[in-house]
């Protein structure tokens, strides 16, 4: 069973595609985390912001996921929730994306 999981995607003011996220990020999700994630960027390398402000669990499926479009996207900018701060950074995602606590 899928652990439940919310995506919204738009944009912000200045036109960047924003996708918002509530719920857990895990292996029984993550599909449709990472098919958000292509959607919101259009197969471009145009900047992205993702926001995990309500997202208070996110397991190394859902990092690596983050990883792969820091690799792909020229400006990812990542927003959450002060509890995943640390996680990101541990992990080094933060030395290549831009990483926000909100």
């Amino acid at each position: 069973m899928a652990t439940p999981l919310t995506l919204n995607t738009d944009r912000d003011a200045d036109g960047t595609p924003r996708v918002t996220v509530t719920g857990e990020i895990d292996l029984s999700n993550i599909d449709v985390f990472t098919r958000a994630l292509a959607a919101a960027n259009g197969g471009t390398r145009d900047p992205i912001t993702i926001d995990l402000r309500a997202v208070r669990y996110l397991d190394s499926a859902g990092i690596n996921a983050l990883f792969d479009h820091a690799d792909i996207i020229d400006d990812l900018h990542v927003i959450v929730h002060p509890l995943l701060v640390r996680v990101l950074t541990v992990s080094g995602f933060s030395k290549i994306a831009r990483v926000e606590a909100g």
